[in-house]
């Protein structure tokens, strides 16, 4: 008896270290694999620095959640469950600077997001870290540096005058791009007067902003080639493809890195677009619906409601950050809202042609993207607890996006299944005591055996019994009641076997089961026969 509490309190103390030294690792580890590590192109980012301050989407985030009024949260982990989000197709997820690859798995969840859920995306990269959720729409991103002479802005200094190298020389880079783009049409198939009109602040403001265009400054981008699928000849109809923005047709790809446009190694195919979107009409999902086709601001209950999934590439993630987001940060980095080189952004279109910082063009195409314009939407909905009110629409960041080293990379992975879905800090390490909490409970309640093993033997599957045949189960139970009679009366198989029917009877002596020995006739339910297998075992007892 000593010796066997003795076991139990050594089975007790290795669990609770083993526990102890789980959570201790848990706590550390993270801190350990982010330590060093460089965050670009956060949302939730703030400090001080270049990188801390302009390469990050703090601005952007600030905008979405103040003036705009969405509801703001940001996935830790992974894009792979968006379709269990709640109203997908109310929904955008910003996929901005992804730092290493999207997987397989993820593009397919993203694409049935966009295509089946009628959810909205914004994917901004100038690599092709984004190549398989952008293959699904036939639309590949380069490797390289986009370089167009024609579309490109230079950058001034502190007296208004433009930079000047070492040696008196203006300071003009063909990666600082920039394209007038459009909102909901496709640049290239506008009319020509439309194609000239820009914006005007009363159309920005009212969200109207058809036959018109906006600048947008890029800086670094890359290109993007689209190839249209079969499906597009086939059934034009089932998406609306999209080309915002577009480089000039001078623009190339610097693939060698030596800045020529006449090298035949750096592709020049002349229609490199810059910003693409893909829209999905007709889906249906559930929503509230508005109690007439007008949109009324009473609300009609839940009904089927026809959504449009939408997603849109952008060529260059550094166009959401806060160095581009807003005028006063670019003038701090010596961008201006209009320029001076041939070409420039002021002379395509006519009027209100000065550029006002992306946060203009970009707060527009998310309101564009999203159901404000869906009639049948209930608008309670739709403005909220007050006019402008736009928090019943969520814009999550994905923040998953950063690299993670070999050695931690399973244990992230592992993490971000955990935090899927919380970016509470709080509720991710309670999530994660829990499921220590489960561990214990479950290795508790094994039961101590001191003979217990498990033997796995490849060998041995096709030992498995097979399915039983139901036509065999009155026979079994027949079996059943012989074994019984046999066995209570010490008898062998061959003395049961010698005697005669009368006899067994009498041995038997209840009549139900004397009906199911030897009846031919009678026929037997499933339920009956569980009923007959009850009486067999009190048979033993009463006789």
């Amino acid at each position: 008896m000593a010796g066997e509490k003795t076991q139990e309190e050594n089975f007790s103390t290795i669990v609770l270290s083993s526990l102890s030294i789980t959570i201790v690792l848990l706590l550390i580890l993270p801190m350990f694999f982010v330590a060093g590590k460089s965050t670009a192109y956060s949302a939730y980012e703030n400090g001080e620095g270049e990188i801390l301050q302009l390469a990050q989407l703090t601005d952007m985030r600030d905008d979405l959640s103040g003036e705009e009024d969405y509801f703001i949260a940001n996935t830790m982990s992974t894009p792979m469950l968006v379709n269990d989000w709640k109203d997908p197709h109310r929904t955008m997820l910003l996929i901005i600077a992804p730092e290493k690859p999207i997987d397989e798995t993820e593009a397919e969840e993203i694409y049935k997001f966009v295509t089946e859920k009628g959810g909205k995306v914004i994917v901004a990269s100038d690599n092709t870290n984004a190549n398989r959720l952008a293959d699904k729409f036939g639309l590949t991103f380069f490797n390289n540096y986009l370089l167009d002479e024609n579309q490109h802005w230079v950058e001034y200094d502190q007296n208004g005058e433009v930079k000047r190298d070492s040696f008196g020389g203006e300071i003009v880079t063909w990666r600082n791009v920039w394209t007038v783009a459009t909102i909901g049409q496709d640049v290239q198939n506008m009319d020509p007067g439309a194609l000239r009109q820009g914006c005007s602040q009363f159309n920005i403001d009212i969200y109207n902003t058809v036959d018109c265009r906006l600048p947008v400054m890029l800086r670094g981008a890359t290109g993007m080639k689209f190839e249209p699928s079969s499906k597009d000849v086939t059934d034009p109809g089932h998406r609306n493809v999209m080309t915002l923005g577009a480089a000039s047709t001078s623009a190339f790809i610097d693939i060698q890195e030596n800045g020529d446009a006449g090298d035949p190694l750096n592709p020049a195919p002349g229609d490199l677009k810059l910003i693409m979107r893909f829209d999905y009409p007709d889906i249906q999902v559930l929503d509230q619906v508005s109690s007439n086709s007008g949109g009324s601001a009473f609300s009609g209950g839940v009904g089927k409601l026809s959504v449009t999934g939408s997603i849109v590439f952008v060529s260059d993630e550094e166009a959401f950050s806060n160095r581009l987001w807003s005028l006063d940060e670019a003038r701090k980095t010596g961008l201006r809202e209009s320029c001076i080189v041939e070409n420039c952004w002021n002379q395509e279109i006519n009027n209100n042609n000065d550029w006002l910082g992306n946060d203009i063009y970009f707060n527009s195409l998310i309101y564009d993207m999203m159901e404000f314009d869906n009639l049948n939407l209930s608008a309670q909905i739709k403005n909220g607890d007050y006019a402008g009110d736009k928090s019943n629409f969520q814009i999550v960041f994905d923040e998953s996006r950063h690299i993670t080293g070999v050695i931690s990379a399973p244990f992230v992975e592992a993490m971000g299944t955990i935090v899927l879905l919380t970016s509470n800090t709080f509720l991710k390490w309670l999530v994660v005591l829990n499921v220590g909490l489960l561990l214990l409970v479950a290795m508790m309640i094994v039961p101590q055996k001191e003979n217990w093993r498990h033997v796995f033997d490849l060998t041995r599957f096709s030992e498995r019994p097979s399915k039983l045949d139901p036509k065999t189960y009155r026979t079994r139970v027949q079996q059943s009641l012989f074994t019984k009679i046999r066995v209570h009366h010490d008898l062998t198989r061959d003395e049961m076997a010698t005697k005669p029917p009368a006899e067994v009877q009498s041995m038997i002596g209840d009549p139900r089961l004397v009906e199911l020995a030897y009846s031919q006739s009678r026929t037997y339910t499933p339920k009956e026969l569980r009923q007959m297998m009850q009486a067999i075992r009190r048979w033993g007892k009463n006789n």
